[in-house]
């Protein structure tokens, strides 16, 4: 089994997204393009746009993405986003023209700027679909088959409705090999058949123990793990605080009607010391 979660977005980062990982990220990339017929990428350029620091890592807030450019000049940008913060669909348009924007230099002509492919790994539903993989484009409403630009194109993968597919094709699907590859909670015996079946998926998991005796890494991912449950927790937190403020405005009004006390702790499940801290 894993030592990381492989997609612990600091780990994915640091094993698909540096020079030298080209083999997985091409073949990862060509397993999810794959879908949309793309020519096969044979070659591709890693952009290296930060450095890894506590402050970065610690960040709940942070976007550790991948970016990368093929041949042709297409800007690829992959972002791991395990937790649904309510936004992913205007977050990701949001990065989309951050990348579709940032390809041209200020004075050059519009025609210059590269098509942007946007890839979201995902462990919620994003898409209410039933595929685990969908991929959207700008088509015109009456016309389908009427393409404004192939400027645009995003993929959300959904790792929840990959795991309960019932039957996953690794032997055949280049995809679902990955995706299994991605599976925290893998069984030994399927990790080493996949990585008998696929090099650069090999190559990813060398470099997932490579980098578990660094003992800098381990400390960063634990610094990520750390700022993702800080962040959900104070989600939580401030949720528990919003509905106890809309049970208290519900018994302020009750009280207003003369409701009786005990009443109101069953409407509300407020306790009677808080029913009676209101009337005072």
């Amino acid at each position: 089994m894993h030592k990381f979660k492989p997609l612990n977005d600091f780990i994915f980062g640091k094993t698909f997204g540096e020079k030298g990982d080209e083999e997985q990220l091409l073949s990862l990339l060509n397993a999810i393009l794959a879908k949309t017929k793309h020519k096969k990428l044979v070659k591709i350029e890693i952009v290296e746009h930060r450095t890894f620091t506590a402050e970065i890592v610690g960040d709940k807030t942070s976007i550790l993405d991948i970016r990368a450019v093929v041949e042709d000049g297409t800007r690829i940008n992959i972002e791991v986003q395990l937790r649904d913060y309510g936004n992913m669909d205007r977050r990701s348009l949001f990065y989309w023209s951050r990348e579709f924007a940032g390809g041209l230099a200020k004075g050059e002509d519009y025609s210059l700027l590269s098509n942007v492919i946007a890839i979201n790994i995902v462990n919620f539903e994003a898409v209410a679909v039933d595929d685990f993989h969908t991929v959207f484009h700008l088509w015109e409403d009456t016309h389908r088959d009427c393409l404004l630009t192939d400027a645009l194109e995003i993929h959300f993968i959904d790792m929840k409705k990959f795991k309960t597919l019932p039957n996953k094709d690794i032997k055949n699907n280049s995809l679902h090999r990955w995706l299994t590859f991605f599976d925290q909670n893998i069984s030994d015996d399927t990790l080493k058949e996949l990585m008998a079946m696929d090099t650069a998926i090999y190559k990813a998991n060398e470099k997932m123990e490579f980098l578990a005796n660094d003992k800098e890494v381990l400390r960063l991912y634990h610094l990520r793990e750390m700022a993702q449950i800080d962040y959900n927790s104070g989600m939580r937190k401030a949720k528990d605080e919003g509905r106890t403020e809309e049970k208290m405005e519900v018994a302020r009004n009750a009280l207003r009607m003369n409701m009786p006390v005990d009443d109101i702790m069953k409407l509300t499940g407020l306790s009677r010391q808080q029913i009676e801290d209101i009337k005072i």
